[in-house]
């Protein structure tokens, strides 16, 4: 903590009117010496700048953390600053040290209270582990991962199905459902083939867990109509699917649908989220940009903070594909 504030004890003992110790006493006493009392005396203008700039970063900072409505740590505010226009450039030691100071704090992420339904209605149509957590060994719609997620409100559920590119981390199509019968998931990967189809290959694998859904012969019918290969985890082990997972644990921390009462604005929310993610949601891993911007830098060699950061850097940690 330093000295500082034992030098403000001193400064406001010092100014009660029915105090009777002197400066030395006062800093014998605190621990302190008297010379190091002073030189703080006469850096009280340098340290009421300091703060007034604390203060000007501070409410850059909560700007960025308020930015879409979604909370954001340290990373993401830097991301979030860096991407505006004239960007902000601030080191992110900096933002922690003013979040910290200014008591502002992001969520921290909390395990999934809800387990997996419907398990009895699986079949015995299980596909091997292609991809063997391979999530980035591979180009840009070449890996897609898919799941379904739970939505609590008002007693009753919606149901999410995505398909996330494990090497962008966009999500190429999803499908929101009131109900958990299989055709949003079928919808899903009908969605992904009409927006995205000609980016996709007969080598693109189409990776789930083996939850019904999945092991069911429509949607295995499908995905074989489509020309995509069909790969599963192993059974029980969520890491085999972990990107997909870990973005649905970020989406739960920062939606709130406790308000909702109607599917429809349940809709509305998670419709704003997904755009937001996409587009906005910048990811330190994917060189400071968010999904779009990353899919874009990686296939055009265009990086949109050419200038602003290290590009140099970037461009070694995260190579081009082209």
């Amino acid at each position: 903590m330093g000295s500082g504030w034992k030098f403000e004890v001193i400064q406001k003992t010092m100014d009660e009117a029915d105090n009777q110790l002197g400066v030395s006493m006062l800093c014998e006493i605190a621990g302190v010496s008297r010379s190091g009392y002073y030189r703080w005396i006469n850096a009280a203008d340098v340290r009421e700048e300091r703060e007034k700039k604390d203060r000007e970063d501070f409410e850059r900072i909560l700007k960025a953390y308020n930015q879409r409505g979604y909370s954001k740590g340290a990373r993401g505010i830097y991301m979030c600053m860096v991407h505006w226009d004239p960007p902000v450039v601030m080191n992110v030691k900096k933002i922690r040290r003013l979040m910290d100071k200014y008591g502002l704090v992001c969520p921290i992420r909390k395990a999934n209270p809800y387990r997996r339904m419907a398990k009895a209605l699986k079949t015995s149509n299980v596909s091997d582990d292609l991809l063997k957590r391979g999530f980035t060994e591979h180009e840009p719609r070449r890996v897609l991962l898919t799941d379904i997620t739970y939505m609590p409100y008002n007693g009753t559920f919606a149901y999410l199905s995505t398909i996330l590119d494990a090497y962008t981390r966009q999500i190429l199509s999803y499908v929101l459902s009131d109900s958990l019968e299989v055709d949003f998931v079928l919808e899903t990967i009908k969605k992904l083939v009409r927006d995205h189809g000609i980016e996709l290959t007969k080598e693109t694998l189409i990776h789930s867990d083996q939850g019904c859904h999945y092991t069911s012969a429509s949607f295995i019918r499908l995905v074989n109509d489509k020309e995509l290969r069909q790969s599963m985890s192993r059974k029980g082990n969520c890491w085999d699917n972990a990107p997909q997972e870990s973005f649905f644990g970020h989406m739960k921390d920062e939606i709130d649908i406790s308000g909702c009462k109607k599917y429809r604005e349940v809709k509305a929310i998670v419709d704003d989220w997904m755009d937001y993610y996409n587009s906005e949601r910048y990811q330190w891993q994917l060189a400071k940009l968010s999904p779009d911007e990353y899919y874009g830098y990686i296939t055009t060699g265009i990086y949109p903070l050419k200038g602003i950061i290290n590009e140099r850097e970037e461009e070694r940690k995260f190579p081009k594909t082209n």
